[in-house]
């Protein structure tokens, strides 16, 4: 196993962000999304546009969170042959020319069917700096969340608003790189504003933790960004960047319209 920095990319860019007084901007795309070429293509696109953390989505058949726009990215990456390993590979390869933080985000299936210690060794070898598994709390991640920490993977959890002050708090102490905040109950997905009740949820969260808290779920435009990070560290933009890939055919037109989104995403949270 390669030897890993203790302090993650995550973690020293939210420092900078901080020294900077800025907030973080993490854009998910699937991986194999129309393939893999292409996404290479599009990851770098999205760095150039001004994205501080990528989240490369894992495709499953029985997804957890995600909406319709990103199960059916999901489905066309499984279609083009996409595999856990070949993501892999796909990481060290970005890994060349790029050193922005990537959080891979997956249902735990693939990790289980994948042998999990293999897997955290593999995804460290390859440069992967964080995780997202939303359907492993942490009551069950025990011996991977021991061993993600052994080998200076950020194990990245999910506080949501139902999350009661005791959960809040526990989770706190628990996830490593930033607190992933869904805004909202029900499924990824391209929506019009924030729901009610986030900016006193975020609140409460910040007052329990110390690590960066980013709003994710329904960020899909400048003006909800700016928003949501008026009153958080950051935002996680998903669908509507995935909808944008899906909608342009011609391989030019969709790279210069993923950095023009992608930039102007940036440009509200500053």
């Amino acid at each position: 196993m390669k030897i890993r920095k203790t302090v993650s990319r995550i973690t020293e860019t939210f420092e900078r962000l901080k020294s900077e007084n800025q907030k973080a901007l993490v854009a998910f795309i699937t991986a194999g999304d129309p393939d893999l070429p292409t996404t290479q293509e599009i990851f770098s696109a999205v760095e150039e546009g001004g994205a501080d953390i990528i989240e490369l989505g894992v495709p499953f058949s029985d997804p957890l969170a995600d909406g319709p726009v990103i199960q059916a990215s999901a489905q066309r990456a499984l279609k083009s042959g996409t595999t856990l390993k070949k993501i892999l590979t796909l990481v060290g390869d970005i890994r060349k020319n790029s050193e922005l933080p990537i959080v891979l985000m997956t249902s735990y299936n693939p990790v289980w069917v994948y042998g999990p210690k293999q897997f955290i060794e593999d995804v460290t070898n390859a440069g992967v700096d964080g995780m997202i598994i939303p359907d492993l709390p942490p009551e069950e991640a025990g011996e991977f969340e021991t061993d993600s920490k052994a080998s200076h993977l950020d194990l990245i959890y999910l506080l949501a608003p139902t999350s009661t002050a005791k959960r809040i708090s526990w989770i706190g102490g628990k996830s490593r790189g930033f607190i992933y905040y869904v805004s909202l109950t029900g499924t990824t997905g391209v929506r019009t504003g924030l729901a009610d009740g986030v900016k006193e949820k975020v609140s409460a969260i910040k007052k329990a933790t110390s690590l960066p808290v980013l709003i994710g779920f329904g960020i899909s435009s400048p003006d909800n960004a700016k928003q949501a990070s008026a009153i958080s560290d950051g935002v996680i933009v998903g669908s509507a960047i995935v909808r944008l890939i899906e909608s342009t055919t011609n391989s030019q037109d969709r790279l210069c319209k993923v950095k023009e989104f992608v930039s102007q995403m940036k440009q509200a949270l500053a």
